[in-house]
């Protein structure tokens, strides 16, 4: 049955409520794509051209349900106004707003949601997503990445700087500023083609059940201009210690998309991401650690993975973020084996 169901068809089935023979396998591997073309990152989030073309080689070595059509947890930041300074290859920007604001509190001369939205590399994203459609003709799914509005709200602030904040560091206005722009930019993504919308969430404080329901609030607009467009929004919580302490609010949620949180425990197998019964699919998204070339107890940790597929079901098998440019293709492959229950 699994040989004969496309990638769409099970996407379809899923957007349907149907149980599907296995999950879909998609991976993040975005900015490997930079190696491939031999540039520098900077250099490749900027051109359509290289990104579709080392995405279609990258699918040639990778056996997955969808290619990673534009990801980058600094898009939006750069798009409200953010100067980015990059640092040594491998290094993540430091952001510059175009003026400073104390920790807190959100920068003045932000540029608007809408505007945000058709900023120069929101269009690059969306060029290369119309380009991938053209290329791959449905054979495959599209996926692209938005951050979550705590995410992004932390960075407009100064607050992912902190170690753990709490909700009360989290002004209103930041909150809804960050949910309308991921809406705006994800509405651009689907429109152009988009089937998954990635929705991260990599500082997610802990939340008391009205706060839990705000933030739900934040997100159906996201959710439901994806679902319009036939595509599959997936809430990706990749901090798994924020996931453990939210799970059961969580739960308590209707949300009409896959859940995704991080597989917590690489040795022993995960049991912290059983719906209890709760409606929402669940997915399992990958620590990239667990694709490392010399990963100790390679072995083991995938029998648990397989383990836990069988016992969960998952909608989706996806990573917990962008997986980096050494990782070992071969450790991807043997994920898949372990989607193939």
């Amino acid at each position: 049955m699994t040989e004969t169901l496309t990638p769409r068809q099970m996407l379809k089935g899923l957007l349907q409520g149907a149980a599907q023979p296995r999950p879909l396998f998609l991976p993040i591997v975005f900015s490997l794509g930079a190696k491939v073309e031999n540039v520098p990152l900077r250099v490749f989030l900027g051109n359509a051209t290289k990104i579709s073309n080392s995405m279609k080689q990258i699918r040639g070595y990778l056996r997955s349900d969808g290619v990673t059509c534009y990801f980058d947890p600094y898009l939006e930041a750069e798009a409200l106004g953010a100067e980015l300074h990059w640092q040594a290859e491998g290094q993540p920007p430091t952001v510059q707003w175009p003026q400073d604001a104390e920790d807190g509190a959100l920068p003045e001369g932000l540029r608007s949601p809408g505007d945000a939205a058709k900023s120069g590399r929101v269009n690059v994203a969306v060029e290369a997503i119309r380009r991938l459609k053209s290329l791959l003709r449905d054979e495959l799914l599209l996926e692209a990445g938005v951050m979550g509005p705590f995410t992004l709200a932390a960075r407009l602030t100064g607050l992912e700087r902190l170690e753990s904040p709490v909700h009360e560091d989290f002004s209103e206005s930041a909150l809804e500023l960050a949910a309308a722009t991921i809406t705006q930019i994800a509405s651009k993504f689907v429109e152009a083609g988009a089937n998954i919308m990635f929705i991260q969430e990599s500082i997610l404080p802990r939340l008391s059940a009205e706060q839990c329901e705000g933030w739900a609030s934040s997100l159906a607009p996201v959710i439901n201009i994806v679902r319009f467009y036939e595509g599959l929004p997936v809430l990706q919580i990749s901090n798994s210690p924020s996931f453990a302490e939210n799970k059961q609010i969580i739960y308590k949620q209707s949300w009409d998309c896959v859940i995704c949180p991080a597989f917590a425990s690489c040795e022993s197998g995960t049991t912290e991401i059983v719906l209890p019964g709760a409606s929402a699919k669940v997915g399992i998204a990958l620590p990239v650690e667990l694709l490392e070339a010399q990963l100790p107890n390679a072995e083991t940790v995938f029998q648990n993975l397989r383990a836990t597929i069988r016992e969960l079901h998952p909608a989706i098998v996806t990573t917990a973020s962008d997986v980096p440019s050494g990782t070992d293709m071969k450790l991807l492959a043997k994920v898949w084996e372990a989607v193939q229950f």
